[in-house]
This record gives C-alpha cells, sequence and structure tokens, in this order.
C-alpha cells in the first residue's frame, strides 16, 4: 500500500471516528444531566475516547500524506455523521440539512485545499501568549454571548463556534509545539502543552453543551468549519502561510468560505423552521417546552361530547 493510499485511508477512518463521537455526544446532551461535563456518564466518557482515536488517526494520517490531502478528508465528518445518525439512532434527516451539510462540506475541502504552508515561520513566545489571551478573550465573549441567546440553537450555535476556535487554536499549539519538541527535552515547551491541554479540554466541554437543544448537525457542521477555519486563519497571519495560485487562489478561497457559511446557515435554519404542529423536527428530535418553560392548560372553546385540552407552552419567570 502506497504512503498516499495508506494516508487517505486513515483519514476517513478519522472522521468516521470524530462522527460517531458527535453521535454519542449528542445523544448524552438529549438525556437530562449537566449540559458541559457529564462525568458520570460512561457513555459521554466513550465519545471522549472516540474523539481521542480520531485525533490519534489524523495526526498518523498527517504522518503519511500531505496537510493539502489530509486536512480536506476531514471535512466529511459531518457528511459521514448524517448517515450514520440515520442508521444507528434512528435520526432523520431532511433535504435543508443535507444541502447544508454538502454546502459546508465542499466550501471547506475547497477552502482546506488552497491553503499553503510554504514558507510557514515558527511561531514566537510573544506571539503564543498574544494568541492565547486573545483565545481565552473570544471563547469568553461566545460562552457569554450564547446564554444571552433566547433561542436554543443558535444558543448551540454560539457555543459551538466557541468549541471550534478553542481546538482550532489548540491546533496551532500542535504544530508550534511539535516543530520545537524533542526527545532530550521532552518538558521544555509545558507552558505550550499546558495551554494546547486546556484548549482542547474547553472544546470539548463547549462541544458538549452545543447539542443540548440543537440536535446534532447544526452543531457539528459548525465546529467542524469553525475549528480549521481559524487554525487556517492564525496560518495565514501569523506562519506566514499563504493560498495557492495567487490572486486567484485568495479569491477561490473567499467563495469556498462563503459556500461553507451558506451550509452553516441552511442547517441552523433547518433546526429554526420546526412546522407548526409537527412533533418532530427535521432530525427527528421532539418539538416540546424547553427546559424553564411551563405548560398552560386551558379549555376548548365551543361544545364538545368529551372534554378535550388545549397545551401551549408558555414561559415561566424567576424559575430556571
Amino acid at each position: 500500500m502506497s504512503p498516499l493510499l495508506l494516508s487517505v485511508l486513515l483519514a476517513l477512518v478519522s472522521a468516521v471516528a470524530y462522527a460517531a463521537a458527535a453521535i454519542v455526544q449528542e445523544r448524552v446532551a438529549a438525556a437530562a444531566g449537566p449540559r458541559y461535563a457529564p462525568l458520570r456518564s460512561p457513555v459521554w466518557w466513550g465519545s471522549v475516547l472516540l474523539n481521542g482515536v480520531g485525533a490519534a488517526l489524523h495526526v498518523a494520517a498527517l504522518a503519511y500524506g500531505p496537510l493539502s490531502v489530509v486536512q480536506p478528508l476531514g471535512a466529511l465528518t459531518i457528511v459521514f455523521a448524517l448517515p450514520m445518525a440515520a442508521l444507528f439512532v434512528g435520526r432523520r434527516v431532511g433535504r435543508r440539512a443535507w444541502r447544508g451539510a454538502l454546502m459546508a462540506t465542499v466550501g471547506l475541502a475547497g477552502l482546506l485545499s488552497l491553503t499553503s504552508g510554504a514558507e510557514a515561520r515558527s511561531l514566537g513566545d510573544g506571539d503564543r501568549w498574544l494568541l492565547t489571551v486573545c483565545t481565552f478573550g473570544v471563547v469568553g465573549f461566545l460562552f457569554t454571548a450564547a446564554h444571552l441567546v433566547g433561542r436554543s440553537v443558535l444558543r448551540s450555535v454560539v457555543l459551538a463556534a466557541a468549541a471550534g476556535v478553542s481546538f482550532g487554536i489548540a491546533s496551532v499549539f500542535t504544530k508550534a509545539v511539535a516543530e520545537v519538541w524533542s526527545p532530550g527535552a521532552p518538558l521544555a515547551e509545558w507552558t505550550g502543552l499546558l495551554v494546547l491541554s486546556a484548549l482542547a479540554v474547553t472544546g470539548l466541554l463547549l462541544s458538549q453543551a452545543s447539542y443540548r437543544g440543537a440536535g446534532l448537525a447544526a452543531p457539528l457542521a459548525t465546529v467542524t468549519v469553525v475549528n480549521p477555519v481559524v487554525a487556517a486563519a492564525v496560518g495565514l497571519t501569523l506562519f506566514g502561510e499563504g493560498f495557492r495560485y495567487g490572486a486567484a487562489g485568495t479569491v477561490a478561497a473567499l467563495i469556498c468560505g462563503a459556500v461553507a457559511a451558506g451550509g452553516l446557515v441552511q442547517l441552523t435554519l433547518d433546526r429554526m423552521t420546526v412546522p407548526a404542529g409537527s412533533s418532530t423536527g427535521s432530525e427527528g428530535d421532539a418539538a416540546g417546552p424547553e427546559i424553564g418553560q411551563g405548560v398552560d392548560v386551558g379549555p376548548v372553546p365551543g361544545t364538545r361530547p368529551h372534554l378535550e385540552v388545549e397545551v401551549r407552552s408558555r414561559a415561566v419567570a424567576g424559575r430556571s
């Protein structure tokens, strides 16, 4: 087997592992329990293990193949997740969700394929500290904004974006630490490893919370797109990377970014436009009242031969 073929196979299996982890995380989020860290759930720890397997396979794929091939294949996570969810947990997927997933995947794959790491420079100590402060500032801002958003789907997408930022910058620190790490001094880069670990854990907890009340597709697509886009943006600004084919490549990258963003919008709208009177959304989630809501029960106008009631959701003030 050629190294390139092996790299492609490892990247595909990595995407499947990430997709399986996302499905498990969404199932855990759908059950009652802690929003951010369901540490007592063995199933959740299984998703952590799957994420670790996906990361290890991705690194192994990069060892055998070029970045321009491996990174775009990672965008297939959302495409694998939808049919896997339909097959294993009976989650239905609507046309809009499929359209959004394909748009996000194609746009992201095109964007990553245009990114070039030629003539990249190393990340200095000053750049690392600045990047760390800015990253946690952005993540903190998105975390706060998520709790100010009224709609559960928008809140989940914002949390997923925060998770994507954390994972993306964690990838940047992985690259920075790997460039200077040596077996003779394994702890010489302990500060970079500490920041990397903190970002990875933060991303994991935020991504877990993002699945609460939003289903699978929208949060997963957001993390899948934001993660490499943030990493690529840092590579362009701090590592001296660029796009292939000069100005034409830059224009093509902007178009791909717009396509990916359009896919995220489609997925978000798919979750927000549940038909009135429908008991399930496009992904099979129940469309009942959210946590923090009560239920009004009143008589139905008119004469009926038997008792009927009308149920409608009503926000309960002062309750959580």
